[in-house]
């Protein structure tokens, strides 16, 4: 069974001894999320004498064996009270995380698994099932979204539903209901955008505009990687001043395509977007703003070059001129563009931080041959090919082999795992060193949707489901699937058109 991480004294007689010790959970979701924004722990690691305020756990050599795999001994010291409303900037690499990742920097870990877990809901909230009419739509109202997820003090309100479709011939890269009258057979849900509220954005230090995106659910989730060859952004009509800057073309079609048939996609997720941040700058345009872009696997992609579009076409300015810094947050994101995209993404004051477990094959695609690893003579050769990758950014590589928690096992997808990276992010603390979990994140999450924790831990594989497969008792006893009478709450906003006006984006076919 899952272990509660929180601090507690246990204490058994006639054993030897050893001390254990646990910081302040970070509650995850359909968990206890009721500290999620009280400021986190400021203390640390600093040597191996106790300090006088640490919260002990015995833990005796009789324990089973999912309790004596957590013993350790560390030391609490106190140190000045870090506040995140004082030190967001550089939390958001303003200095590039210098400093911060190795050994890891607590509040950084804190925030990195808050905004993966805002990627993991866009996995959470999907109607993945293919007997469900809604398969491909998000199973959840946007004004219940993380309350509905468990989130209940999540701190933040999502304001648009991102919707995508693609209009190549790839059969089965969406998920598809099998009823003919299914809800659409051509747009997928693919993520959202969310403003914090008043009382969060006290504690963040700003009002935080955070766009998740998410990867795809099939055994062909990897399609989009792996359609490897480069096109100029501006083939699809994104703003560029270089025609030489070019991204994955599975990536830019799956962002700009739209299918006009369709009320949730006869814009593109592009234009959804850009209209959507725009409306929000302005509805906030006196206070302090910044801009937060997370995503896992293909939502990683997309979350580099939509950073890149909203900065290139000056979405990310304030009423009054000002820069909105764009901070992206990936996880185990696949590289996205050639050199002069990183150059120009980076070059447009973008601050990237990709997340990856070294055992991981996605990030190392597309690009296998020819990528930023090579000698710059290389390099200039291979930009004159289509294939021809960089990875933009600094990155933060996690191993899931230094985890007591998890299996050694052969398995890609598991690897791969956007809750896996969250429960290394968690026990991570710097190159070297030993494996511990900094906040009690709870390590049942990590067998959501996989089968990758030992099992000793007793905690059933691929447990995360609707309860009775979404199946309900009708008036006549009979169980059915029910029918949902709220798609309309999840279309994009009226008001779409205008904000894209604004910006000069409407381009009528």
């Amino acid at each position: 069974m899952a272990i509660p991480l929180s601090m507690m004294m246990m204490s058994f007689e006639g054993h030897r001894q050893d001390t254990c010790l646990f910081q302040n959970p970070v509650p995850t979701p359909s968990f206890n999320r009721k500290l999620m924004f009280q400021a986190p722990s400021t203390r640390e690691v600093r040597s191996r004498t106790l300090g006088k305020n640490s919260v002990v756990c015995k833990i005796s050599d009789s324990s089973p064996p999912q309790v004596s795999e957590l013993k350790k001994t560390t030391e609490i010291a106190k140190e000045p009270k870090r506040i995140l409303a004082d030190t967001w900037k550089e939390i958001h690499g303003e200095n590039d995380w210098a400093g911060m990742l190795d050994p890891i920097d607590p509040l950084l870990r804190s925030e990195l698994i808050r905004y993966g877990e805002m990627a993991q809901a866009c996995y959470d909230a999907l109607d993945w099932d293919p007997y469900s009419k809604y398969c491909g739509s998000c199973k959840i109202k946007p004004n219940k979204f993380f309350e509905s997820l468990g989130w209940t003090q999540c701190g933040y309100e999502v304001t648009s539903y991102l919707y995508s479709t693609y209009n190549m011939n790839l059969p089965n890269f969406f998920k598809k209901s099998l009823w003919p009258e299914g809800w659409s057979h051509v747009a997928n849900w693919i993520g959202y955008v969310a403003v914090s509220n008043d009382e969060t954005s006290a504690y963040l230090g700003r009002r935080d505009i955070t766009i998740a995106w998410r990867g795809t659910v099939t055994k062909l989730e990897w399609l989009a990687d792996l359609m490897d060859f480069l096109q100029p952004v501006s083939y699809q009509k994104i703003a560029s001043r270089d025609p030489s800057i070019k991204v994955e073309a599975g990536f830019l079609h799956l962002y700009t395509d739209k299918d006009k048939s369709c009320d949730f996609c006869k814009y593109s997720a592009r234009e959804q977007l850009l209209a959507e941040v725009k409306r929000v700058i302005q509805k906030y345009g006196d206070e302090e703003l910044s801009i937060t872009i997370t995503g896992h696997s293909l939502g990683s992609a997309l979350a580099m070059l939509s950073a890149y579009d909203i900065a290139e076409t000056g979405v990310d300015l304030g009423e009054d001129g000002e820069v909105i810094p764009i901070s992206v947050f990936s996880f185990s994101g696949p590289r996205v563009g050639n050199l002069r995209f990183k150059e120009r993404l980076e070059g447009l004051g973008v601050k990237v931080l990709r997340v990856v477990n070294v055992h991981d094959e996605v990030p190392k695609v597309p690009g296998l041959f020819f990528n930023e690893q090579l000698a710059p003579v290389l390099q200039k050769i291979g930009e004159m090919s289509c294939w021809c990758y960089s990875h933009v950014g600094e990155e933060l590589a996690l191993d899931h082999t230094k985890s007591p928690f998890l299996k050694d096992k052969s398995n890609l997808a598991c690897f791969h795992n956007l809750e896996a990276h969250l429960h290394l992010l968690d026990g991570y603390h710097g190159k070297g060193s030993r494996f511990w979990l900094a906040s009690g994140r709870n390590i049942a999450l990590v067998n959501k949707n996989s089968d990758f924790l030992k099992d000793h831990f007793l905690v059933p594989p691929n447990w995360w489901q609707t309860e009775n497969k979404g199946l309900i008792k009708n008036h006549l006893g009979h169980w059915v699937l029910p029918e949902r009478h709220d798609l309309e709450d999840h279309l994009p906003p009226q008001d779409l058109h205008h904000h894209l006006q604004q910006l000069g984006l409407v381009v009528e076919d």
